[in-house]
């Protein structure tokens, strides 16, 4: 069993630290208390175990079996089913990485089944543990506490997100061949945390605008409210993100078609050159090239003035042409 941590808790103390599922349900029937049990990608045949120890509905079963589902909330009787979609930025590779976190809350037991290294769990049953009147809330405390670090470790990944962006706003204009497909690869995370974020903004409004349906004491309607203030901030930066990196996108593509035409004018330019020096060259080499053929019957071999007027008239021609192509700013 990748059993990260079991503990029962009484009025908001840790009594019990069970080994065993089994002995943590005698525990909690005998007490009257409510178990926390943290698992860590448990296969299927651990997670059905613990299913039928605490008999959660096949329905959530059938869920978090299936896997890769976005944030949600969902109730079945007395039990609640929350999906949630945790991430962290990985700063040595300056990538996003989302997971996935299953809460099963009920009567006297939380179960969470952690798919990813994020959240910190064991951070927030530190914290609850020190706040015992808030813990002795119940089991719905601790999806509170859950609910709250997911969404305060978003605030990181929301850095993150931010520094790339300037960071590409830089390169947009420095001429990067790759900027397009770092704008394209970042985009895709945006969107990725967009939707693990905007959901969230279901599922804590649920929990602060419905306590009673979903068995939330009074007391933590103003946390879950500030929870979700918080969300809702996350939320308006993401999609402002994603807004930038697509305006940044299109100037991207327009900057590059903008140094493609640069550059076929300046190719143009030079072709104007090369061909106008071309025809220059060409004009008397063709006077020379039939003077120079050397046939015995030919006009003015025998004149003294023959070769003096050759080589005019190729100086000439080249004159002539290369004042044509200077007035057309070929040259």
């Amino acid at each position: 069993m990748t059993l990260v941590d079991n503990a029962v808790y009484v009025d908001g103390k840790r009594l019990h630290s069970p080994e065993t599922l089994e002995e943590t349900f005698d525990l909690i029937r005998e007490s009257g208390g409510m178990a926390w049990i943290g698992l860590y990608r448990p296969d299927d045949v651990e997670l059905l175990a613990v299913a039928e120890e605490f008999g959660l509905n096949l329905l959530i079963v059938e869920d978090a079996l299936a896997g890769h589902q976005r944030s949600k909330l969902e109730q079945y009787g007395d039990q609640l089913f929350v999906v949630l979609r945790p991430a962290r930025y990985l700063d040595d590779v300056e990538r996003v990485e989302i997971g996935e976190l299953h809460l099963f809350v009920g009567p006297n037991f939380v179960v969470t089944v952690r798919h990813a290294e994020s959240p910190d769990l064991a951070r927030v049953r530190k914290r609850l543990e020190r706040e015992v009147d808030l813990l002795s809330l119940g089991p719905q405390a601790v999806l509170y506490a859950i609910l709250d670090q997911v969404v305060d470790e978003y605030a990181p990944v929301s850095a993150g997100l931010e520094n790339d962006i300037d960071e590409i706003e830089d390169e947009l204009f420095g001429g990067d061949a790759e900027v397009s497909r770092r704008i394209y690869e970042l985009s895709r995370e945006v969107i990725g945390c967009q939707r693990a974020i905007s959901p969230l903004e279901t599922v804590v409004g649920e929990l602060q605008r419905n306590p009673g349906k979903y068995g939330v004491p009074p007391e933590l309607k103003d946390n879950l409210g500030d929870v979700l203030d918080h969300v809702l901030r996350l939320i308006d930066r993401i999609t402002a993100y994603r807004s930038l990196l697509d305006n940044a996108l299109s100037l991207s593509s327009t900057l590059a078609s903008n140094r493609l035409a640069e550059t076929s004018v300046a190719q143009n330019e030079q072709t104007k050159k090369i061909s106008s020096w071309a025809a220059i060259l060409f004009a008397p080499t063709l006077v020379g090239t039939v003077y120079g053929m050397n046939f015995q019957n030919m006009p003015e071999l025998d004149w003294p003035l023959g070769y003096p007027m050759a080589l005019t008239l190729m100086v000439l021609l080249g004159i002539l042409l290369y004042g044509a192509f200077k007035r057309k700013n070929w040259l």
